[in-house]
Parts: structure tokens; C-alpha cells; sequence
């Protein structure tokens, strides 16, 4: 097999069952989407050349989370100068936020941001700022006529943070929401998220990064610092799948439009440990168990607290039938009618049972913000 283009990452397991981490590193060739492992410390083969098609270009940057056979990595270092330099050009990232006065419109930005912008989001979570927080981060602007507005704006409610990853991403997310006025955005850049989505110089919908270095210190602040706070009542768990990623954007906005509160948001990674923790219920329930397992730690998924009297069943009515056909026959205006694929790609997973509202939520925005 002749082969042009080797990456090459170093990466990060931790073994459960040794309580250790690992190291290994990992190399990818695009011609043919195959990877191979090797194992640092005992310097042999670890994985043998293979095409896995889950791993893919845009999911290896640093920091990334990714699952080799229900094995989950992180990627912590380039392994060679010509890996590091082909994705310092053209995988870096960036620090993007949705502001408060833009909540009703989170699903319509995201949706832009990843089928307009081709931005890959690699890190999401939904926190609410103190004002403590806000003077922090907008420190560099203490003094400034419009400072103490904007921390109190900023304060006010519910923001959505991202990592977003393009190739140089700074200034492609800037160039994509447009100039800080929304007034000049909508005469200047009329596609651009602040001519769409904002009102005036401050609530303009988004903030992003002006530099590698401001996004670096914004990225550090808000995922290294904030935590999602669930409300932890009247409320239900919606979980966005794998391959229904694409569409998150219009899932989130048919769950707003529907009038569901959207009260805590985040993207996690499941190895499988913590998939099988989650959905040990189905387990010996559903014949598809083992395929949904496989699924969720194939990539990325956004777990959101959803909140509503009557939550529960309200929610469950929206998604619709557990098997996409049924749904598209019975119920064609359900989530998974409209983004289901299968019984494992059926788009969401939501609570079954009013008493596990709680519960559900607790596992990812209690349990797992611990460990």
C-alpha cells in the first residue's frame, strides 16, 4: 500500500481498570482514512494499520476527544514538525459566544455556525455568568464608558461557549458575525450573525476572540472555570446523538420554538464506561443496546436540561416513537422522524419516566462535572 501523507498525535487514555494514563500514539493517513496505534512506554504495535471511518480530518486538533473501538483519547501533542505544522495553518481554534439577548435564537446560530461557517464545535457549554465573572472577563475594558453596561448585560442571563475550530479561526469567526454594531453589520455584512440576530453595539448576539491569544485566555476561563448549574426541577434530559451533530442547531430550535426552556447545555465526550452507566436501563430492554453504546462514543453529544410543566411526557411527545419509521409514519413531526436515521441513529435520546427527570440530568451536570 502506497502511501503519501502520514499524521502523526500523541494521545492520552486513561485505563480504567489500572487507574493509569496511557500514552499512544497515533497516526492517521487521509488517502485511505486508516489509523494505526503505538504504545509509548512498551515501544510496540498497539493497534495495526486499519480504515476506521469515525475518525476523521476534522476531528484531530489538540485538545480533541476521540473514540478508536469505544476507546476514548485525547490528543495532547503533535507527534512530528510536519503534523504541527500542517495543523497550526489549518485547524486552530477560537472563542465563540452566544450572549444573553440572543437565548431564542442559540438553535438558528449554531445551525449557521456549523452548515454556514463549516466550523467544527469542539467544546459547548451553556453557564451564567456572575458579575464577578463578567469584570473578569471583560477586564480589559474596565474604565471604558460602556464597561459597567456590558457587565451588567453579560450578568443578565444564561451565555453559550464554544470552541470552534477552522482553519485560521480568529479571524474566520470574526469575519462571519460581522462588525461590532449592529447597525453597521446590517449595512456592511448583512449575512452576518450580528446583522441577523443583534440589536445594538452591545446586545449584538455574539462575542469572538481578537486574537490566538485572547482565545486562548477565553477558552481557559470559561471551560477551565465555569460550571453548568442544572436547575435540577420540573425537568426532563435531551440528548443530541453522534450523528445527529449536524443537525443540532435545528433540534435546538424546534425545542425553543416548541416552548421548552433550554436551563443547562454542554457537549461531552462518553468513553464507554460512562455510556454504559447512563443507559444501564436498556440494557437486556432493548435488542439495539449494544449498537446505541457503540454509537454515543463515536463522537461528540450535547445533553440539555429541558424544563416545562409536565415536562416529561411533553418532551417525549416532541421526539416522537423510539424507531424512526414508526415516526415518520405516525408522527412526522417529531425530532426523530425529521433526523432519525435508525433504532440506534434515532437523532435524541430523552427521559423515559417523570421521576428520572432528575436523575438523568444529575449524571451529566452533577456526576460527571466531579470526575
Amino acid at each position: 500500500m502506497t502511501t503519501f501523507i502520514r499524521y502523526c498525535f500523541i494521545t492520552e487514555m486513561f485505563d480504567q481498570l489500572a487507574g493509569i494514563v496511557r500514552q499512544y500514539q497515533l497516526y492517521f493517513y487521509p488517502d485511505d482514512n486508516s489509523i494505526e496505534m503505538h504504545d509509548n512506554k512498551n515501544k510496540k504495535i498497539f493497534l495495526k494499520r486499519v480504515v476506521n471511518n469515525e475518525v476523521t480530518f476534522k476531528d484531530l486538533y489538540l485538545g480533541s476527544d476521540i473514540n478508536v473501538y469505544s476507546r476514548k483519547l485525547k490528543i495532547v501533542e503533535y507527534g512530528d514538525a510536519f503534523t504541527k505544522k500542517v495543523f497550526e495553518e489549518n485547524r486552530s481554534s477560537t472563542y465563540a459566544m452566544i450572549k444573553p439577548d440572543a437565548y431564542m435564537n442559540i438553535g438558528k446560530i449554531i445551525d449557521l455556525i456549523i452548515n454556514e461557517g463549516k466550523f467544527t464545535i469542539s467544546k459547548l457549554k451553556m453557564v451564567k455568568f456572575r458579575q464577578e465573572d463578567a469584570q473578569e472577563f471583560y477586564a480589559e475594558h474596565k474604565g471604558k464608558p460602556f464597561y459597567d453596561g456590558l457587565v451588567n448585560f453579560m450578568s443578565s442571563d444564561l451565555i453559550v461557549g464554544m470552541e470552534l475550530i477552522s482553519k485560521d479561526a480568529v479571524k474566520a469567526w470574526r469575519d462571519f458575525i460581522g462588525p461590532t454594531n449592529t447597525e453597521t453589520a446590517k449595512k456592511s455584512a448583512p449575512r452576518s450573525l450580528r446583522a441577523l440576530f443583534g440589536t445594538d453595539g452591545t446586545k449584538n448576539a455574539v462575542h469572538g476572540s481578537d486574537s490566538l491569544q485572547s482565545a486562548s485566555r477565553e477558552l481557559n476561563f470559561v471551560f477551565g472555570k465555569l460550571r453548568p448549574l442544572a436547575a435540577l426541577n420540573n425537568c426532563s434530559c435531551l440528548v443530541i446523538k453522534p450523528h445527529a451533530i449536524q443537525d443540532a442547531g435545528k433540534i435546538i430550535d424546534i425545542v425553543l420554538q416548541e416552548g421548552f426552556e433550554i436551563s443547562c447545555m454542554e457537549m461531552f465526550y462518553l468513553d464507554k464506561t460512562k455510556a454504559e452507566e447512563f443507559f444501564e436501563v436498556y440494557k437486556g430492554v432493548l435488542p439495539e443496546y449494544a449498537g446505541i453504546i457503540d454509537h454515543v462514543t463515536t463522537g461528540p453529544i450535547i445533553v440539555m436540561e429541558i424544563r416545562q410543566e409536565n415536562v416529561v411526557p411533553a418532551l417525549r411527545a416532541l421526539c416522537g416513537p423510539h424507531d424512526p419509521e414508526i415516526a415518520r409514519a405516525l408522527r412526522p413531526n417529531t425530532l426523530r422522524a425529521y433526523f432519525g436515521k435508525d433504532r440506534v441513529k434515532n437523532a435524541v435520546h430523552c427521559t423515559d419516566l417523570p421521576e428520572d427527570g432528575i436523575l438523568e440530568v444529575q449524571y451529566f451536570f452533577e456526576l460527571l462535572q466531579e470526575k
